[in-house]
């Protein structure tokens, strides 16, 4: 979708002999008292105004949301149409959840036609229950704080316990963009999806941030968010902090302490690159740390990173993640390529990672890749990543490799250090098939053994 550009606006000075170009049209300034209604009313009055315009939101104050807009109950206030600056001024917008007497409703939406930036403002208690994306019910649930199908740009914001939840779908706690969008310098904190149906197969993905995009996220922190479906449903949790089905570039990013939690289905990670697609999702710079995928007799398939499409990963710090599969299969603490992923990886860190299932199978405590992906990685720290599994299988501490289905997925290694990593085998590298290439690999001091099986790894001894 293309981002849509106000036209210029020519005119003529009198008496000139040339003809030169007249101011922009008129950008307004509207000051917003500490009123929900008076909100309301300034929004609409900007939607149907020519020019862009500015709302300077009361400084600090809290507009409490108590019911939605009456055009579109999906939201808690008026549809953005137009070119909107909502300059907050350190303020809240919130939908006002204390009771049941509150409806449920998202905090803004972006129509197509829209065009929002958004800064210095909180965005708080929005809950989603319909999608604008696709409006027909029943259907999923998208953006509980804001959902943007039209431009978006966020900085220096806040959007926190917000929620997005359905018995079908759900996407994007905090921020869904199935639009174009920028989020910098912002927080996105302690947010919800939650697949809350009884059917078979359900998801909730991006509880922080899903993007169908194209987003860009700069300089930002992703913390505490949740990502849940119901039990026994064998449904998907996935992207805690961010989920990318499409185009998505992140910079210099804090993405921590998310969880998704799938107990009898598949858990995966606080960074999931979602289905397939041509767009590729880039990470540079930043930490993705302390995040875990919990899906006791079920699959936990990356604490960090689940990629599954394109993806490029540079100058990141993959720590303290976790895989957690009590009864069932913990597969890459730190990272796992999935069957259809292509991950380069390179100049990175990838230290203290754990994939653990007591009572099942773990493997590849720092990286994984199990079922026919293709991981080049270059110049990366893989040190000290654990695999754990009390009464079952433990393989892999650094890396597990195995082809797939196919036997020809490919791991290339070239010039990592692969050190004081440990499983119950191959705490290095534990190879069970297809094809893995070293290229000047150090590889030393991983417990009990470098690699293994025996000569499965060539260049690889101990």
């Amino acid at each position: 979708m293309s981002r849509r550009h106000v036209p210029a606006v020519l005119g003529l000075v009198a008496g000139a002999l040339v003809a030169l170009p007249a101011p922009d049209a008129h950008a307004a300034k509207v000051q917003v008292r500490c009123s929900v209604p008076d909100l309301v009313a300034a929004i609409n009055a900007a939607n149907t105004s020519p020019g862009p315009d500015t709302l300077r939101l009361a400084r600090k104050c809290t507009y409490k949301l108590t019911v939605p807009d009456l055009v579109n109950p999906g939201n808690g206030l008026p549809v953005i149409t137009s070119e909107i600056t909502i300059d907050g001024r350190g303020a809240t917008i919130r939908r006002d959840g204390r009771g049941n007497s509150v409806p449920k409703f998202r905090i803004l939406f972006v129509g197509p036609t829209g065009n929002l930036t958004l800064t210095h403002t909180t965005i708080s208690g929005g809950f989603a229950t319909d999608c604008p994306a696709f409006p027909d019910p029943p259907g999923p649930a998208c953006g509980g704080g804001i959902s943007n199908s039209g431009t978006m740009r966020v900085t220096r914001s806040k959007f926190t316990g917000n929620t997005a939840q359905s018995d079908v779908f759900a996407q994007g706690g905090g921020i869904d963009n199935p639009g174009t969008g920028s989020v910098s310098e912002t927080e996105v904190t302690g947010n919800r999806v939650i697949y809350s149906g009884s059917d078979i197969g359900g998801a909730a993905a991006g509880a922080g941030i899903a993007n169908d995009g194209p987003l860009t996220v700069t300089r930002s922190r992703l913390t505490g968010n949740t990502a849940t479906v119901t039990k026994d449903t064998q449904s998907f949790a996935f992207g805690s902090g961010v989920i990318s089905f499409a185009e998505t570039t992140v910079e210099d990013t804090i993405i921590s302490k998310n969880r998704s939690f799938a107990p009898g289905g598949f858990a995966r990670a606080a960074v999931a690159n979602g289905i397939p697609a041509p767009g590729r999702l880039t990470m540079t710079g930043g930490a993705i740390r302390d995040n875990r995928s919990d899906a006791p007799h079920g699959f936990a398939q990356g604490g960090g990173i689940a990629n599954n499409a394109l993806m490029t990963v540079r100058k990141v710090k993959i720590s303290g993640n976790r895989a957690v599969a009590e009864g069932g299969t913990a597969r890459g603490g730190g990272v796992r390529v999935g069957p259809f992923g292509t991950l380069d990886l390179t100049d990175s860190h990838i230290t203290g990672n754990t994939a653990d299932a007591p009572n099942g199978t773990a493997q590849g405590g720092g990286l994984d890749n199990p079922e026919g992906g293709t991981l080049t990685a270059k110049r990366n720290k893989v040190l000290r990543n654990v695999v754990t599994a009390t009464g079952g299988t433990a393989q892999g501490g650094g890396l597990y490799h195995a082809g797939g289905t196919t036997g020809l997925g490919t791991t290339t290694l070239e010039g990592n250090t692969i050190t004081h990593n440990r499983a119950s085998d191959g705490g290095g590298i534990f190879k069970a098939s297809g094809i893995l290439t070293l290229v000047g690999e150090v590889i030393r001091d991983n417990r009990p053994n470098n690699c293994s099986p025996a000569g499965a790894v060539p260049g690889c001894t101990g």
